[in-house]
Formats: structure tokens, sequence, C-alpha cells
């Protein structure tokens, strides 16, 4: 009997998961066991393995198409067998053009932005279509209508990812610009006329220009494209989806809708550089020469939030929830992209754990194998470019969470003392705070706090 292989899900927080290639074709033989599939989620890379034996007998989803989880994606069987009770019905009621399946349009699921006009409220409203409660709560919190957003969950339901897509697709609105557009039913342009591309009121009543018709663009993009190809030479287009897309959204969605603010400082890394040297020459049977000064840092971290609770924490917009253990996490660059899985329980673990668990987590991430559930739940953030001789930058916040500290390379600074100059090497900090939560004065202390730890290394350990 034919059996139906299903999309996976990959952890609690997976809506949906992207296939990137097919390692059977129809007609090609398969044990239990046999991987049929690559997938990607928004975190990390996965094998689909068959949970029968047979024959593929049909493959239900094109490469590139982004499919929700427990939904059927292929059928194995024996040949001759029939599959027709397992596809999709038809619509009869539209014409026989239209009546694709959206299996047939993996463009439908790439391209959720492309499927909804989104108009402005001050709350939620169609409760009765089919939505998740992540996208329910994401609507909630950014003041979606989602009457005008189309659906890419199974059966049409609207998930995370609609939200977002209505989000991320909506440049931002004046309060003068959202009633109009309320009272009015009006839809609002790409790009407003105000500061930073925002919508005013005045944006409703112009026209829209002919370069963001669909038909305008689609009429000239092959002319386009010629041009760019004489001016520029060959031309890569690179969609963006994935991690990139999802990457590219969040960080959109995280300056829109926090109050971002960086502070910069340095702490004197001579015991850091002093005590790296120790470990380095430590006996092999301790296991400690992996330690690096990253890993230093990011026990200093852990063990300094404790005493600063309000920057161990997530800000809700009507809650602020502090956090008395600290799951650190630790921003990771990967071929797919950036990716922050947290060391859970960090100001519990020893230096040595501490350095055993971020290099497992690194290397899982830049090698596909990360758990989605292990992406998730950091409450703090640490982000390193000291490496890449970066001497101060702006990290961006991960929210909800209220901080991310920046850890820049170590450079000789001129110290005065007494009458004298010496230059005395300094690690580079900076740390980005949502001031909406956190004061400035607090997170200065925290910062400070931060610096003088990490300059007295020894004895924190010793603490």
């Amino acid at each position: 009997m034919a059996t139906e292989i299903l999309m996976p899900r990959q952890g609690n927080t997976v809506e949906s998961c992207l296939i990137l290639e097919w390692r059977k074709q129809e007609g090609e033989s398969v044990q239990v066991g046999d991987v049929l599939c690559e997938v990607e989620t928004d975190k990390a890379t996965f094998e689909v393995e068959s949970e029968a034996e047979g024959t593929l007998l049909k493959v239900l989803f094109a490469e590139g198409t982004d499919v929700p989880v427990l939904t059927p994606i292929a059928i194995v069987g024996q040949p001759g067998e029939d599959t027709n009770g397992f596809l999709p019905a038809k619509d009869t009621s539209q014409p026989a053009q239209q009546q694709k399946e959206i299996r047939e349009t993996p463009e439908m699921a790439q391209k959720p932005s492309q499927m909804f006009t989104q108009t402005p409220s001050l709350g939620s409203s169609s409760e009765s279509r089919g939505i998740s409660p992540r996208a329910r709560n994401l609507a909630a919190a950014k003041s979606v209508n989602t009457s005008g957003v189309a659906g890419t969950g199974p059966e049409g339901r609207i998930i995370e990812r609609d939200i977002l897509a209505a989000i991320t697709n909506q440049a931002p609105l004046t309060p003068a610009a959202i009633t109009a557009l309320i009272e009015q039913g009006k839809q609002a342009p790409a790009t407003g006329t105000g500061i930073g591309g925002r919508v005013i009121a005045a944006d409703l009543r112009q026209p829209v220009p002919a370069q963001e018709m669909p038909g305008k663009a689609a009429i000239s993009s092959g002319s386009q494209s010629r041009a760019l190809t004489l001016q520029f030479g060959a031309v890569k287009e690179i969609p963006v989806k994935g991690v990139r897309k999802i990457i590219a959204a969040r960080m959109l969605e995280s300056l829109q809708t926090t109050a971002q603010l960086t502070m910069n400082a340095s702490a004197d890394a001579s015991q850091l550089l002093a005590y790296r040297q120790r470990l380095k020459a430590a006996p092999e049977s301790f296991g400690l020469q992996g330690v690096t000064i990253n890993d230093l840092v990011l026990y200093v971290v852990a063990h300094t939030l404790p005493r600063f609770p309000f920057m161990n924490a997530h800000f809700l917009g009507d809650t602020i929830k502090e956090f008395e253990r600290v799951h650190l996490g630790i921003a990771v660059d990967t071929p797919r992209g950036l990716m922050v899985p947290p060391v859970k329980n960090a100001d519990l673990l020893s230096l040595k754990q501490l350095s055993v668990e971020a290099k497992r987590l690194t290397a899982a991430c830049q090698e596909g194998k990360i758990l989605p559930d292990e992406l998730t739940g950091a409450t703090f953030t640490v982000t390193n470019l000291g490496a890449l001789g970066i001497e101060s930058f702006t990290p961006v916040l991960n929210p909800p969470e209220v901080g991310i500290l920046g850890v820049c390379a170590i450079q000789p600074k001129p110290v005065m003392n007494g009458d004298d100059v010496r230059f005395v090497p300094h690690i580079g900090l900076s740390l980005t705070f949502d001031h909406r939560a956190v004061d400035g004065a607090p997170a200065a202390r925290f910062l400070k706090e931060l610096s003088t730890a990490l300059a007295n290394f020894d004895l924190l350990l010793a603490g």
C-alpha cells in the first residue's frame, strides 16, 4: 500500500521547511532510512528520510518550495500503484487553467508578500479564519489586520511568515496616515515621502507611481535586464530566501520596533592575554588548550549578568521578564547566514564546560546540524568581530532581548601612569540595549562592571 512521506516537524517553533534538493527521483527504489530530500528551515538544514520501502511514486513539491510541516511531500509504494487518492482535489468551479494544485506553484509559497494587501489597523480581525497562535500573537503585537493577509499554511492557514511579510513589506506609517487608511480604506504606497521613507497622510492622496505598477515593471523588465548587462557586465541575481530572508526580516523589524542605543567602552586585556597563555601551556590532560579569548569573555558576561537582571531580560511591550538563569546567545557566522544558539545556564558552567558547549553549538551551526530548539531561548547575546580587526561597531538587538554585547579587537591604548604614558592592551566593547526597557545610566553601570571584571579576570575566577 502506498505511503505518504510527511514534511517532518523540526522543532516546536518551525512552521515550514524549504526543499533544497531531491536526492531520490520518481521511479527510483528506496529503503527505509534512505534520504529522500534535503530541506532547510529558517535556522538549519536537515535530511528527510523515507519511512517506507518501495518505489518513489510521486514527488509532490518541486525544489525551492516552502512546505508547511506535517504536509505530504512524496508518495512511496509499489510500481504501478494508484496515487490519485493521495493527490489534493482540484477546484472544478475555476477555469481549467486555474485548477493547478498549490503544490505545483512554489512561487506562491516563496512570495507570500505578493498575495495580500495589508490595511493597517489597531488590532487584528477575521478571527474566524485559520491562523496559528504564533501568527496571531505577532499580528496583535504589530497591529496587523489579518483580514487582508493571505495564508500560505495548510488549507490557507495564516502562519508567522505571512505576518512577517506584511510587516517587512509595509513602510512605517505616521499616526495620521494610519487614521486615513482606516477611515478611507486606501492602500499605502511602498514608500512614503516622510523621514526615512515613512508614509504620511499626504502620500495617500497621490497616485501610485508607474514604476510601482506590476504591469509596467513586467513589460520593462527585459529591456532593463539587457541594459544592466551592457552597463555592468554579467549580473548575478540571488533569490532572497531561507535563512537570508529570515535574517533580513528580523533585522529590519528589530530596528523598526525597538529604541536601540549603543555605548562603547574598553577593558584592560592584560589579564585575559596572560591567562590565555597559561591555558595554552597547561598539561594536555587538563583539556584547556582550546579555551579562547572569546570563551573568557563569555564566562565574564555569564557571571556578571546575574548582578544586573535588567540586562538579562526580555521586553514584551507591556511586560519585562527578568531571568534568573543566563541563556547566553553566541552569534555564529555560517555559510548560510548568521545563527545565534544560546549556551543554556551559562552562569552555572565552569570555564571549561562553557568553552566546550560553545564550540559544540558553533560547529553544529556551521555544519548545518544544529537542532531548531537549540536556536531559541537566549536571554542576552554576545557577538564577536574582534578576530576580524573591528575596533567598534553597533550590534543589532535580537528582540525580545534587551541587550547585546559586541566584542571588538584587542588594541594597545595609551594609559597615564603618573607623568608617564604607557601602552596597555585593551579589548573593545560595544553594548546595544533597548532604551524602552533600560535607561542609559544602568546600562553604563553594567558595561563598567563588565570592563572591571574583564580587567580582573583572575579575581573573578576566585569569586
